[in-house]
Order: structure tokens, then sequence, then C-alpha cells
């Protein structure tokens, strides 16, 4: 409401302006004694602009015309009446006239002009504060989506710390406790003079080597999970190590032969002690699943350009389908062993050979089964680059 009254003032002001200024003007010409109409007709002019750029075009026209009539009553001979009797004279005020009303368009539309570039201005001021403040919601929304995904990736690693911890005690609390019990009932029987000692000292032997390499395998999942595994890369001699392996096996289960194939001069970037627990793993593995009396059979190949790859087969009862995938994984364990029982390790091994494979820049995986053998196991490194003797 306020601002229609505002808005109806306004136009009253300008046509009242509109009718009064052209009077003023020639009042204050009359005064002055001038009586030529030609002398001050840019006045009116003035007079016609002045109000199109602060009015309308309504009130511009309006001053135009009244400005026509007073020139014609007051300049033009016979003074004092609306009659014209110099053909000239009608002329010049139809030019006069004219040319007020052109100016008085023109005004007008520079006026509207301005009125539109100032409500565009002021759109665009408002559209580049909304645009400021949209940006600073989105910084502070992106911000607080960037702590928001911090945190819940903070919490996805302790609930997975969590589950491993849980999942670490659920599946080796039994390994632990077996080789400590045995011990314990050894070195009691010891203690109370029981008879068969070096039998006994055996027993405690065999059980602490089991429990050392139990904690073994979790140092080493826990360096490799954690990324602070240390290695000594170095051109390793791959028949030397497979051989070397094949020894320690014998070792443990003299029974037990190894076929070698293929190995001849081949030379790996690897870590000697790392490549050693690999095969270790393998071999070990194998070993649990193939039945007695039955061969295991280490393949070495180049199969993949500048790789070397080492396949482990057996001729046990082979991977079940349903763990396949997941065979690699943390405390998976391949199944029942040839003679019904439940396979012993912890399922750290697979798990252990996969990483320290794929930190030596190889990869291991499980070949497809194929009639008349058991599991196969196959991984690769990387070939040591040999020096040319002629350059």
């Amino acid at each position: 409401m306020d601002a229609q009254r505002r808005r109806l003032a306004l136009n009253v002001a300008t046509y009242a302006a509109a009718l009064v200024a052209p009077a003023l003007l020639t009042l204050l010409i009359r005064l002055a004694g001038v009586t030529q109409s030609r002398d001050y007709v840019f006045l009116y002019m003035g007079l016609v602009a002045v109000l199109a750029l602060v009015g309308r075009l309504g009130p511009s026209l309006v001053a135009a015309a009244v400005s026509f009539l007073l020139v014609d009553f007051n300049f033009v001979r016979p003074f004092y009446t609306l009659t014209i009797a110099d053909p000239e004279d009608v002329i010049n005020l139809l030019v006069f006239f004219g040319t007020a009303g052109l100016v008085s368009v023109l005004a007008s539309r520079q006026h509207r002009a301005r009125l539109a570039a100032e409500e565009l201005m002021r759109q665009l001021r408002d559209a580049n504060a909304d645009l400021v403040r949209l940006n600073r919601e989105q910084a502070e929304s992106a911000q607080a989506a960037i702590r928001l995904a911090r945190t819940e990736q903070q919490v996805a690693v302790l609930r997975e710390n969590d589950r491993y911890r849980r999942e670490l005690l659920a599946n080796v609390s039994h390994d632990l406790r077996t080789p400590i019990a045995t011990i314990l009932t050894s070195s009691t029987d010891l203690l109370s003079g029981a008879e068969n000692a070096e039998q006994r000292l055996q027993v405690i032997a065999s059980e602490a080597r089991r429990l050392n390499a139990l904690v073994g395998d979790l140092l080493d999942m826990s360096r490799i999970e954690s990324g602070a595994l240390e290695l000594e890369i170095e051109p390793i001699d791959l028949d030397e190590a497979i051989q070397a392996a094949a020894d320690r096996l014998r070792e443990r289960a003299p029974a037990r032969a190894v076929d070698r194939e293929g190995a001849g001069d081949l030379e790996v970037m690897a870590d000697w002690t790392r490549l050693g627990e690999i095969l270790d793993n393998l071999l070990a593995n194998a070993d649990r699943f193939a039945p007695t009396g039955t061969p295991i059979e280490v393949r070495a190949d180049t199969e993949e350009p500048q790789y070397a790859g080492v396949r482990v087969v057996d001729r046990g009862p082979g991977v079940a389908e349903e763990i396949r995938e997941h065979l690699f994984d943390r405390f998976v364990k391949g199944g029942p062993d040839p003679g019904g029982g439940r396979a012993g390790g912890t399922g750290l091994g697979l798990a252990i050979v996969r990483g320290l494979v794929e930190a030596m820049a190889g990869r291991v995986e499980l070949e497809p089964a194929a009639p008349g053998r058991g599991a196969s196991f196959r991984f690769t490194l990387p070939l040591a680059v040999r020096e040319d003797p002629a350059g």
C-alpha cells in the first residue's frame, strides 16, 4: 500500500511539473526581455529532456505540448494569440514540437534502460549474494561430508580391527592352548619322575616349534596387513630356493617325496627368507592333504614374459568349490584331511603366501581342478635381469 501511494504521488508531481515548469521558464524568458523564440527553443528542449529522464514518457510529452503552446502564444507573431501569421513560423513550431517529442521518446527510453540496468544490477547483486551464500553452504557441507567420511573410515577401521581381534581369538585360541597344554603335561610328567623322559622332551620340543611357528605366522600377517614388511630384494637362484624348501620338508616329513622339474638356471627378484617361507607354506599345505606315499610336484616355468612361475601340485582331494574363492583369506582352512579329520594349521598360511608374493610384485592363484590331481597352486615372481657379458 505504501509503495502504491509513493508511485501515485510521484506521478502527480511529475505531471504537475510538466504543466508548471514550461510556464516558469516562459516567465523567466519574458522577464529577461527576450522576444525571439529561436533564441531559447533549446531551453524548452532541455526541460522536456529532463522531465523524460526523471519521469516517464507521458509527462515529457505533456511538457512538449505545453511548451509548444507557450512559445506560440508568447513568441510567435501575432503575440498573445494562438494564431500563426507566418508559414515559416508554422514550420518552425512543428519542427520544435516534433523534436521535443523525439527528445521525450529518446530520453524516456534512456530512463527506462537505466531503470532496467539498475534492476538488473540489483538482481545480479542478489544473485551474487545467493551464490556466495550457496558456495559457503556447499563448502561447509563438503567439509562436513569430509569429516563424516573420515569418521566413517575410522569407525570402519575400528570395526575391522575389532572383527580381526575377535576372529583371531576364535581361530587361534585353540591352536595356542593345544601346544601349551601338551608342553605343560609333558613337563609336569618329567618333574614327577615319569618314564620315557627323552620321548617327552621330544614332544615338548615339537610343540614348542609348533607354538613358535604359530606366533611367527601371526607376526607375519600383522606386518603384511600394516605394510611394515621389510624385504631385501635381490637375484635368487630359483632351483636353489626350491631345493632348500624340499630339504626342510624332508626333515619334517621324511616319507614325503618332492619331484622337482624345470627350474634350470632361473633367477628371480625376491627376498631369500620370504621366498623360502612361501615355498614352506605351500609344501606344508600339500603335505597335509596329499595321501601317504604320493609325491608333491614342484614345477618351475616361464609361461609369462619377464616372470618365472612355480607350481606346487599334490594328489589329495583338492579344494572344495565353496571355499575356492576365499581360500587365500585369513583363517580359511582347506577342509578335512584325507583321513577324515579336520585339517591342521591356523588358516593363515595361504593368506601369508598371498601377502608375501604380492609384496614382491608377483601373484598367486589356485588353478582350476583337473582329473588325477589335487590342489594346484601357482605363483609368479619377476625374473632377474641378467647383464649382457658382451656389454
